[in-house]
Parts: structure tokens; sequence; C-alpha cells
């Protein structure tokens, strides 16, 4: 079971290239600050602009470094299946304890689609992958129905759910069992998300407030609903900067004021515009982590 605070990693760069250094320090960091998992190469990795050798780097350094401490989940997802299957090969070689795989962007899929799709993932590797539901990136939505026909195979065991629709996990629940893994793909609901049922978040403002995150998941999982609902009043400025502007620009921005790596990101997305970075600062101030 993979549960708690995850977080979807950014990837440094340093004049354009993958800056290794700091991505092995991040993940020292990670682990230091009681993250409960790792994804690299996912939507906030910048994966669509990594190269394919980038992005197995990027995966085998991160599982490398963690070296067994906490749990890497490679991001693997591509709307060209033969592409995904060779992500996930190649996570599974490089050690990464399971994959995440998007649904068929841009192509849309139907139904019976993404079920093949991610059926052909299953069958050609012996790593545990997790779907990643996003119908606002993705359009399509990977329904209830289907999701439950998909976890009929056993190397499917759970989901990032970025829906927007915090009643899905108790429909998939209801469907799926608590044994699958209900994953949050968004910050802000994750607190509702985890009181209907939900195991954690793949989180994007873990980058910057991991220890914070870290300790809010904790609180859901032990029932303590009201010491959550505290620090969810106290993360939720930040989980709202860090997407004022289109992300990972708004991450990257926070973990270079925190001195953690280059803001740099890469082309489409652009730097923050000044107003956005002060509404940043004003956010990381408010979580306590800029004076």
């Amino acid at each position: 079971m993979f549960k708690g605070s995850i977080v979807a990693l950014i990837t440094p760069f340093r004049e354009g290239q993958v800056d290794e250094e700091a991505l092995r320090k991040l993940v020292d960091w990670h682990v230091e600050q009681g993250t409960h998992g790792i994804v690299p190469c996912g939507t906030t990795g910048e994966s669509p602009t990594l190269s394919h050798e980038e992005h197995g780097r990027v995966v085998e350094i991160v599982v490398e470094q963690a070296a067994g401490r906490l749990p890497i989940i490679a991001g693997a997802g591509s709307n060209n299946t033969a592409e995904a299957v060779s992500l996930t090969q190649h996570a599974q070689a490089a050690g990464a304890d399971a994959v995440l795989h998007v649904a068929g962007y841009y192509n849309r899929p139907n139904q019976e689609g993404l079920y093949q799709h991610f059926k052909a993932l299953h069958d050609a590797s012996d790593i545990p992958i997790i779907i990643y539901n996003i119908p606002p990136r993705a359009i399509v939505d990977i329904l209830p129905e289907t999701m439950s026909r998909m976890a009929e195979l056993p190397r499917i065991v759970g989901v990032k759910d970025a829906t927007g629709d915090v009643a899905r996990v108790s429909r998939e629940r209801l469907l799926l069992g608590d044994d699958f893994c209900h994953l949050s793909g968004e910050d802000g609901t994750a607190l509702a998300y985890n009181s209907q049922g939900g195991h954690g978040c793949i989180s994007v403002s873990a980058n910057v407030a991991p220890a914070l995150c870290s300790e809010f998941q904790t609180a859901c999982m032990d029932g303590d609903y009201g010491k959550a609902l505290a620090l969810h009043d106290r993360l939720m400025p930040l989980h709202v900067a860090l997407f004022l502007e289109p992300s990972p620009a708004g991450a990257k921005y926070a973990a270079w004021r925190l001195g953690l790596c280059e803001a740099e990101a890469r082309l489409p997305v652009v730097p923050l515009t000044q107003g956005t970075a002060e509404k940043v600062d004003v956010a990381l101030r408010h979580v306590g982590l800029l004076n």
C-alpha cells in the first residue's frame, strides 16, 4: 500500500540540463523531512519536456539516491502505449517500486481503449501500476466501472485521482474496496478525499513544505481530523499560490527561494511574473518557510 505524502518531484535544471547534484540533494531532503514517497518524472517533473535519455536518468538517480528509504513511483505515462510500455520496463529495471500512468490524453480513447491500454502495460511488466485519472488535462475520464475492471488485473494497485470530484473516492471504494490504493492528486482537496477513505496525496506542495505535508497526511491516517484541518488551513494559501501560473513554475520558484535548486523550467513553461512571485512569497511566509 502506498500512502501518506508522496511528492510529485520537480526536476531541477541548470543552464538547460538536468541538475543531478540538486536532484540527489532533493531526494535526501525529502527523506529527512518525512516524505512518504517520491514520484519522479510526473507532470510536475516536466516529463513532457524530458528526452527519453533524461527521463530514464532521472528515474535511475532518484531510485539510487533513495536507496530503499522510501518508495519510488516512477512516472511512465504516455498516450502512446508502446512508449508507455518502454518507460515502464525501464522503471522496473531501474528498481522503482511502482509506476504512475496517465490516461490517454489528446487521442481521447473510449473506456474500452483505456482498459486495453492499461492491460497492455500490465501484461508487459511485473511492476505495480497506479492509474493517473486527470480529466482536466487528459480530457478523458476513467469511469469507476472501468477502474473496477482494471483493478481486477493483479498489478494495477491504485489510482491518483485528480478528477476534482471529492465524492469519486467513495464511489470507487464501494466498487474496488480498501485494498486498492486511493490517492488524491490535488493538495487542496486531499482533506476531503482522505476523510472519505483516501490513503494520501501525490502532492505538489510537498516540494516546498514536505514536513508539513507529511504531518498533515499522518494526522489523516491517524484519524485526527481536527489537527488535519488546522494543517490544511495553514497550507491552503500555498496550494493556491503554486498554481496561479502554469505548474511547475510556482513550485520551482518556491524551491529556489528556499535554496533547494534553480527556478529554471523548460518551455513552454515560463518564469513567474513578479506579481505572482510576490504572492508565492506571501504564502511561504504564511506557512513559516520564509521570514
